[in-house]
């Protein structure tokens, strides 16, 4: 009896160790494993989620390095106006320096191209002119010298009570007479330029530039106001326009204008005056732009175009940006809006078009930035993060 229950409790063992190891394993610890499992994937979802739709991820190094141009949105929408334009010397800023007296080059000491300063000596003629105004001023001089002593001789006699006033106070009319003639001479002598030996002329330039027209040899003979030299300041120029007739009255002096350089370039200025009637021949009128600044590189005579906001046509509450701000995104129009992590594509509602800026009726507020020139490099750039993503 003693042995059969020994059997059954083995039994009872054998069976249940059996049971252990077949068990798919701890509820508990499948649990652990599903919550762990869940959070790997939640972790994953969020990362996808954490980037935002349309943004561009670019640094300001980036930015630099890709030539992005960035502008700040405005109010004040201002048509623009196109017109071909030519760099011209101010008024100011050239020179035509002209022989002043006829004779023979003797020496040139500046050619093409030659910067001068103002005062500075470039050239010599020797003149039968400059002896004739040598002359003068030696002829003068010996008068006063003359003069003067008998003045000196008349006061000494008069305080010696000698002679009469009336013969000191003559003395000393004729002596302010010579000193006034002296005077003349020695200032046209100086405005010639009369060398020290009294034989040669001094060309000298009334204005600091460089050498553009130089008409003048060694040995030459030039006659009196005949062309010798120009001089143009480079640092002083303006643009002159020619408006057509429909647009000259939509010009006035103080609006802005944009001068396009080429290669990207631009510079600002504004409208100086517009003649009041039209030339005969072209029937347009001439409106001068004011450079705002210097510009590195510009020749008279060269050819640009300007761009003139009319002061009359701006819109207060409109807002206007660079046509290659906008960008077509999936048939939508966007722009990019400058944010801490890069740009971000903001739909916008666009208007009319003129002079290369496009009004934005919605989707822009003012002190935004957006990108500008080379805008479509961030389009491209949005396109491939999409499809990085989308895969």
């Amino acid at each position: 009896m003693k042995r059969n229950i020994l059997i059954a409790v083995a039994a009872i063992f054998v069976a249940t160790a059996a049971t252990w190891a077949f068990w798919p394993g701890d509820p508990a610890m499948h649990a652990q494993d599903s919550h762990d499992e869940s959070d790997d994937h939640g972790d994953n979802h969020d990362e996808e989620g954490s980037l935002p739709e349309g943004v561009v991820r670019i640094d300001a190094q980036q930015i630099e390095a890709s030539s992005i141009g960035i502008e700040t949105v405005r109010l004040g929408s201002a048509s623009e106006l196109v017109f071909p334009a030519t760099v011209a010397s101010d008024p100011n800023g050239i020179a035509r320096i002209d022989a002043r007296a006829s004779g023979v080059v003797r020496s040139v000491s500046k050619t093409l191209g030659d910067r001068v300063r103002a005062g500075e000596a470039i050239a010599r003629i020797e003149s039968a002119d400059a002896a004739g105004l040598a002359s003068q001023v030696a002829t003068a001089r010996a008068r006063v010298n003359e003069l003067s002593a008998l003045h000196d001789r008349e006061r000494r006699l008069f305080e010696a009570n000698v002679t009469a006033r009336q013969d000191l106070e003559a003395a000393q009319a004729n002596l302010q007479i010579a000193q006034a003639e002296l005077s003349r001479a020695q200032a046209a002598a100086a405005a010639a330029g009369v060398s020290g030996d009294g034989r040669s002329l001094a060309v000298t330039s009334p204005i600091s530039g460089q050498v553009t027209s130089a008409s003048i040899v060694i040995g030459a003979y030039v006659s009196a106001g005949e062309e010798l030299f120009q001089i143009v300041n480079v640092d002083r120029m303006q643009v002159e326009v020619a408006l057509p007739a429909n647009d000259a009255a939509r010009i006035r002096p103080g609006d802005e204008a944009t001068l396009d350089l080429g290669e990207d370039r631009q510079i600002g200025g504004r409208v100086r005056s517009v003649t009041p009637a039209l030339d005969p021949e072209s029937r347009s009128a001439t409106a001068i732009i004011a450079l705002s600044g210097r510009v590195t590189g510009l020749q008279p005579g060269a050819f640009l175009q300007a761009r003139i906001r009319p002061s009359g046509e701006i819109d207060a509450e409109a807002i206007s940006v660079p046509e290659e701000s906008v960008q077509m995104v999936e048939g939508s129009e966007v722009v990019f809006v400058r944010i801490e992590s890069g740009f971000q594509a903001i739909p916008v509602v666009t208007g009319a078009r003129s002079g290369g800026r496009i009004q934005i009726m919605s989707g822009l507020r003012e002190g935004q930035q957006i990108a500008t020139r080379n805008a479509f490099l961030l389009k491209a750039e949005l396109g491939k993060e999409e499809a990085e993503h989308g895969h």
